[in-house]
């Protein structure tokens, strides 16, 4: 089969299209043939050994850890779909029995596991579930990492509740959409911040109510201008977002942190913390089953996922290109040859 490999680290101009056997099923395993497969900002820090476990060791390694297509073998005592039912893939693995924390075993698709920028990928039976009908393979292969991160940051810790306040900084691609898109979705006032006018302007296509330009002096203060007190931001951006979010909470607003792409917070308010009684918390993707619930959302309510761009599977380093470049709204996707 054909695959997209990385053998040295150093960024996404190393990664390599080429043949490599194809996977066979071990005991409680399936084999699904990739349709699509879409990128996550894993796989560029991946590449530049700037994520957990990337290290030359680890190497050669097929990336990917979002993706959706067909289930084609089985191994024995395999759960989930029958062979040739359509599947998305839950790319979190082994997430353990504490649904509060991810257990020793846990790990993420794409790195130490071979991942779905490929033709076939092996992944055990119960992480595949099926394809909600509305959605195509390109759309249901935008949706697993993101989708799940964000619902778990909204649903599970963020507690969001219909007719809430909520803030989400630095909206554009990823998770970010996923966040406008759930959290309108379930009846809340949606406000995003962004440095690009029209990524605002996409945010609100997707459900947010307003938006402000974060590069103004006072942006701030605009969005509580125009949102009020909030009730519940989600921050995948930290450095002095953070200290903001903190001023425009409600008393007793809560806080969800998955991220920090500005760095960390260095002049953190404490007061701003315990004399309004915030409550903050950290995130990071999702059990097996909240990444069902989240595709029960997606087809009870029809959403479908924003796709900025699609590429060729043998293509995928100008796709990485794209996402550090960071212009565009949505998700990335590779189309994989049949």
């Amino acid at each position: 089969m054909k695959a997209i490999r990385l053998h040295e680290l150093g960024g996404p101009e190393n990664l390599v299209y080429e043949d490599v056997p194809d996977p066979e099923p071990g005991s409680g395993e399936v084999v699904v043939k990739v349709r699509a497969a879409a990128l996550n900002r894993r796989d560029v820090f991946v590449t530049r050994g700037m994520y957990p476990g990337a290290k030359p060791e680890a190497l050669p390694a097929t990336l990917g850890s979002d993706g959706s297509g067909e289930v084609v073998a089985r191994g024995e005592g395999a759960d989930g779909p029958d062979e040739g039912t359509e599947v998305v893939i839950n790319p979190a693995l082994y997430w353990g029995d504490d649904p509060a924390v991810p257990g020793k075993e846990y790990r993420i698709l794409g790195l130490p596991d071979e991942g779905t920028f490929a033709q076939f990928v092996k992944v055990p039976g119960d992480h595949v579930l099926p394809k909600p009908s509305h959605l195509s393979h390109e759309e249901a292969a935008a949706v697993p990492l993101a989708g799940l991160t964000a619902y778990r940051a909204l649903v599970t810790r963020g507690q969001v509740r219909e007719g809430e306040t909520v803030v989400v900084p630095g909206v554009g691609g990823g998770v970010a959409t996923f966040l406008v898109q759930i959290a309108s979705a379930l009846g809340a006032r949606v406000f995003v911040t962004s440095g690009d006018d029209e990524k605002i302007e996409a945010a609100k296509k997707l459900g947010a109510e307003g938006g402000v330009n974060y590069n103004a002096e006072n942006w701030s203060k605009e969005l509580k201008g125009m949102a009020g007190g909030v009730d519940l931001s989600v921050d995948s951006v930290g450095g002095p977002t953070f200290d903001a979010l903190l001023s425009l909470a409600k008393p007793g607003g809560r806080i969800v942190s998955f991220g920090a792409t500005a760095g960390p917070v260095e002049k953190l308010v404490l007061p701003k913390i315990f004399l309004k009684h915030l409550t903050v918390l950290g995130t990071a993707m999702g059990t097996a089953e909240e990444f069902g619930a989240m595709l029960d959302l997606y087809a009870e309510r029809g959403l479908r996922p924003t796709i900025n761009e699609t590429f060729p599977l043998e293509e995928a380093t100008a796709a990485m290109g794209l996402m550090e470049k960071g212009s565009g709204v949505g998700k990335i996707v590779l189309d994989v040859p049949a």
